[in-house]
């Protein structure tokens, strides 16, 4: 804290005895490195502005919350951390509370308090005090219990979901088979047209059938049949199914894969469910020509990472939010359910999945997957034997 504010503080205590305040001086000099080491030891942030809303001390936990550093004292505060208005909401006499999201240096969720200091003798206001406290963690529990709940609530939907609309399809499906049949007896003239009106209600009942099915399959618990898997193999596997849509698209694909990439304990059949997810998400993303998705894979002693880019439309900050919600989606005939499955899948192997997205600059999703079991790692001792 600068000494320039004590003097501020001194000089306004006209009421006290000139040896009685420099005594206060003196004894408010020796508590000062006292208590910076107090702010210091404080995982929450602390700042104190002057009365012109100009930083006079910041804590490192602050410094961090923020990408600040100590040049930042004798500064404003909104010009080092922009959208941030203390005009609007310093008042004086009052203690306000807000919540605040910072992107840099991390995403981060914020709650501060800015308190007014006031002066002992009353009438005036000596600066601020900022407290600022990390709630990413508890956000985030309050996040995943809310989805928790939400696929919960969608398990129980599901059982109804599967017999009222499963069964009928059914049946739908059954009795357009009859109807195929009789419609072989008429002349072909005739046909023609019925068979067309056929196909396309055949085609919905199609669709409307792997609707469901994305819909349990993203719901519904399951444990994966672990084996040891190329997963390169799977890749190349899920690339020949769908060969023939990238091929009449135009979209290249670039393969960067680690000659030493490991096998992995997992299940082959979910994680090419995922690969055709994510690989079609990002050739149905590309518009016009030049389509390009460029896979690569990585590894180190601890985990592996499988990349797919493309440069498609991208996905705008308000869309990234949402994106791993049931039927939120950006496609007209889409379900929302592509990612819900792909993350599923992911976490039940005891991986994450990191989405990074600039409209229309394009995608990436990044698979981390664990090689398994950390290993231990003896340090060196530093204990000295006393005989």
């Amino acid at each position: 804290m600068k000494s320039g504010f004590l003097e501020k503080l001194l000089a306004r205590l006209d009421r006290i005895d000139p040896v009685e305040a420099q005594q206060l001086l003196s004894r408010l000099i020796r508590e000062k490195g006292f208590l910076e080491q107090v702010f210091e030891a404080l995982h929450e942030g602390v700042i104190v502005l002057d009365e012109d809303g100009l930083v006079t001390f910041i804590n490192g936990a602050a410094q961090k919350f923020f990408g600040l550093d100590d040049e930042i004292v004798g500064q404003a505060l909104e010009q080092r951390i922009p959208g941030l208005d203390l005009d609007a909401l310093a008042k004086p006499g009052k203690t306000i509370s807000r919540d605040l999201e910072v992107f840099y240096p991390e995403n981060r969720y914020l709650n501060f308090y800015l308190a007014p200091i006031n002066s002992p003798l009353g009438g005036e206001n000596f600066g601020w005090v900022m407290l600022v406290r990390d709630q990413t963690a508890s956000r985030r529990e309050a996040e995943d219990h809310l989805e928790s709940e939400r696929l919960n609530a969608l398990t129980l939907l599901a059982a109804g979901v599967a017999h009222e609309i499963g069964n009928p399809l059914n049946s739908l499906d059954i009795h357009l088979q009859l109807i195929e049949r009789k419609l072989r007896k008429l002349p072909a003239g005739d046909r023609a047209p019925l068979e067309e009106h056929v196909g396309t209600a055949r085609r919905e009942i199609q669709r409307l059938d792997t609707i469901l099915r994305q819909f349990l399959e993203a719901i519904r618990p399951t444990r994966p049949e672990r084996e040891s898997c190329d997963l390169h193999q799977t890749l190349h596997d899920t690339l020949k199914l769908l060969e023939p849509e990238l091929s009449s698209r135009d979209i290249k694909v670039e393969l960067e894969l680690d000659t030493d990439f490991p096998k992995l304990e997992l299940d082959a059949t979910q994680f090419q469910q995922v690969f055709y997810n994510l690989l079609r998400n990002a050739y149905q993303a590309i518009r016009g020509n030049e389509g390009r998705i460029k896979i690569a894979t990585a590894h180190n002693d601890y985990e592996c990472r499988i990349s797919i880019r493309d440069n498609g439309s991208g996905i705008s900050p308000e869309q990234m939010g949402s994106l791993f919600e049931p039927y939120r989606t950006t496609k007209q005939a889409g379900t929302g359910l592509g990612l819900l499955i792909v993350r599923r899948v992911v976490r039940e192997h005891g991986g994450e999945i990191e989405i990074e997205s600039e409209p229309e600059v394009g995608t990436a999703i990044h698979i981390l997957l664990p090689r398994g079991p950390k290993p231990v790692r003896l340090i060196e001792s530093t204990v000295i034997d006393v005989d």
